[in-house]
């Protein structure tokens, strides 16, 4: 009986051991010629041009398809049921989809923004508290460079479901300045300083006109507004520039700014 198990076995062994290889083999071999493909599909896509944005998320969901489609294969070949086997991965899906909810909310986020396009990879936004540059738009997450170079991930459901600034979507943005003066100046020196100022700066657009006004007086001092428009990748150096040149030209033209004056008491005084 004993002799007769062991043959039992040996034969079975025998016969099971040649399939296990091929499958291992394949397995291996396949997982390569998916790592190829994905990288062939990329680089089709940049061929093509297509929109940044949509890349790695295609790209990520070709790749599961294909390890799926291999695993079955494989599976197949080691003698395992198919239908029994499809039944339990219906069942272990299920139970996965449940425990796992939040991840296909979040990838169906992701399905939202490549659908909708809120933003693209190199546009700067603000969303869910972060500012940063758009690097990359995943199947879960949404990955951003902050102006330090920080880079955070930011999970697609909240993402697609909440608030988003995109700082770059249009090419040109408006300029808003405060400036505070006292109220000792002339009104209108200050504004032809201003609009020359305004006129010689190659970062400021000419259409729509440059607004200059003044948007409240207090007892000493009053404030102008400065409205211009330019284009969005000039915003932030069009402000540092104009800042710094409207401050040397009222220093040379002896404009005033109100100083913060403390009036302190003598008790007994």
């Amino acid at each position: 009986m004993q002799e007769y198990s062991i043959e039992k076995l040996t034969e079975l062994a025998l016969g099971y051991l040649p399939k296990l290889a091929l499958a291992i083999i394949t397995l291996i071999a396949g997982l390569w010629f998916i790592k190829r493909m994905v990288r062939l599909i990329g680089k089709v896509m940049d061929a093509r041009q297509l929109d940044p944005s949509l890349k790695p998320f295609l790209t990520g969901i070709a790749r599961v398809g294909m390890i799926l489609l291999l695993v079955i294969s494989v599976m197949q070949m080691i003698g395992v049921e198919m239908t029994s086997f499809i039944a339990l991965i219906g069942a272990a899906g299920l139970s996965v989809g449940m425990a796992l909810s939040g991840s296909l909310q979040h990838f169906a986020g992701g399905v939202l923004l490549l659908i909708y396009k809120p933003f693209r990879v190199g546009d700067v936004i603000e969303a869910q508290g972060q500012r940063g540059i758009v690097q990359e738009i995943g199947m879960f997450s949404t990955i951003i460079n902050t102006i330090d170079n920080k880079r955070i991930f930011i999970p697609n459901g909240p993402l697609s479901t909440g608030t988003i600034i995109n700082f770059t979507a249009e090419d040109k943005r408006r300029l808003d300045m405060e400036l505070s003066v006292s109220c000792r100046n002339d009104i209108d020196e200050i504004k032809s300083i201003i609009k020359q100022i305004l006129n010689s700066e190659n970062k400021v657009l000419k259409e729509p006109e440059p607004f200059i006004g003044v948007s409240g007086i207090s007892q000493d001092a009053m404030n102008i507004a400065i409205r211009v428009w330019t284009k969005t990748s000039d915003l932030l150096p069009a402000e540092f520039s104009l800042r710094e040149t409207i401050k040397k030209e009222f220093d040379r033209n002896g404009i005033e700014v109100p100083i913060q004056q403390i009036e302190v008491k003598m008790k007994g005084s």
